[in-house]
């Protein structure tokens, strides 16, 4: 995941996430201009500027005002970026309901069905699906899909953050680029390194889509 890239990717099928029970929709993808309204509330909520935020990232005001206004879809690593600086969870980009969790309440079993989960469409075609059904402190689990020829920051700058990240190829293939070293995870394939490690995620295939399951957790 790397931390620039502002051009507009094209969009990518959305991931396979089982048929719904009769009678039941699909919950529809999350549009740019929601994804960028979400941005927007929790900037506000942190207390931000639109310029603060924008110097934090390095980018322009423009940048930032375009992304919010859904007019620009952010790169994996520009969405990464986004969240850590306003120090919100990934899931919270999700539903407002995931901007945190109370530790001291153990709350109850949650359960959130595939069909209901909202993907996220990214810069470059990439989709982010966010798989824990409820908040849960300090973890983030998601699945992605990279199509072919995409990658986490089209400029390929490397991103690096907090926490740690463990990942499961569940289908094709991903290289991950890390400062001295690159990784070629295939299907079954596992990873786990920390994420203030420079990295970049990467789908080299011209043809086969490649798909994993993330766990970061921030302790």
């Amino acid at each position: 995941m790397s931390k620039s890239g502002t051009a507009t990717g094209a969009d990518a099928p959305t991931p396979g996430t089982g048929a719904p029970e009769p009678g039941r929709a699909e919950v529809e993808a999350v549009s740019n201009e929601r994804l960028g309204a979400r941005l927007r509330e929790l900037r506000l909520g942190s207390g931000k500027s639109l310029r603060a935020l924008a110097r934090e990232l390095g980018i322009s005001a423009s940048a930032v005002s375009q992304i919010e206004r859904g007019a620009l879809r952010p790169s994996v690593s520009r969405l990464i970026a986004i969240v850590t600086a306003l120090d919100v969870p990934l899931a919270a980009v999700f539903d407002a309901s995931e901007a945190g969790a109370d530790e001291g309440d153990p709350g109850p079993i949650a359960i959130r069905r595939a069909w209901e989960v909202a993907p996220v469409f990214l810069d470059g075609g990439v989709v982010f699906r966010r798989l824990s059904p409820a908040p849960v402190p300090d973890v983030e689990f998601f699945e992605s899909t990279y199509p072919p020829g995409s990658v986490s920051n089209a400029h390929r700058q490397f991103l690096k953050h907090e926490g740690y990240e463990v990942g499961t190829v569940t289908e094709g293939e991903l290289t991950i680029e890390f400062d001295a070293e690159t990784v070629t995870l295939r299907a079954g394939d596992s990873i786990t390194y920390p994420c203030r490690r420079p990295h970049i995620i990467s789908n080299r295939s011209e043809t086969a889509t490649a798909v994993a399951t993330w766990l970061i957790i921030h302790r």
